[in-house]
């Protein structure tokens, strides 16, 4: 007895198939903000959840991968600061976009800590230029980046005030 059996063959993404879209994490106090990047972004095919602060940021990471974070951080927000610290440590890859005040002289000294740099008014074409370019970024090289930039931060000198407290405790 002759069967024939027909399988069904997985369909192959033809060259026209989309790409799959990224997801971003967009953290912001101001909700104005936040919804002009939600739309600007989500018009380029971005999906995007928002965080008003970095605790609920922390939150959102925990519970969902991202490709990148767009973060307004505000210099007397010590939580926030505290917040950017431990979503690098938790994930030291994921791409991180400060987006900051031009007249805040503190940036330029904390730049080397984040991937991108932006400062407002934003560029919006600058945006994504830099977006575009950290997610099409090949892993080796943020790899290495990321390498460059701890040996960058373990050569700077810890702050006077922490020195005294290592002082006291030994």
């Amino acid at each position: 007895m002759n069967t024939i059996v027909e399988a069904s063959v997985p369909a192959t993404k033809s060259a026209t198939a989309r790409p799959a879209k990224f997801k971003i994490l967009l953290v912001d106090d101001d909700p104005a903000m936040r919804r002009v990047l939600f739309r600007l972004l989500a018009d380029e095919d971005f999906i995007v959840l928002n965080a008003a602060d970095g605790a609920e940021a922390l939150e959102l990471v925990s519970l969902t991968k991202f490709d990148l974070v767009l973060l307004d951080l505000k210099t007397e927000v010590e939580n926030e600061w505290r917040s950017y610290g431990r979503l690098s440590v938790q994930h030291p890859l994921l791409p991180v976009v400060l987006i900051a005040d031009r007249s805040n002289p503190f940036f330029p000294a904390v730049a080397p800590a984040f991937d991108a740099v932006l400062e407002r008014p934003l560029s919006f074409s600058r945006l994504f230029h830099t977006i575009h370019n950290l997610l099409t970024e090949p892993v080796e090289e943020r790899l290495a980046c990321f390498t460059e930039r701890l040996a960058m931060l373990h050569d700077v000198p810890a702050p006077p005030d922490v020195a005294q407290r290592v002082w006291r405790v030994n």
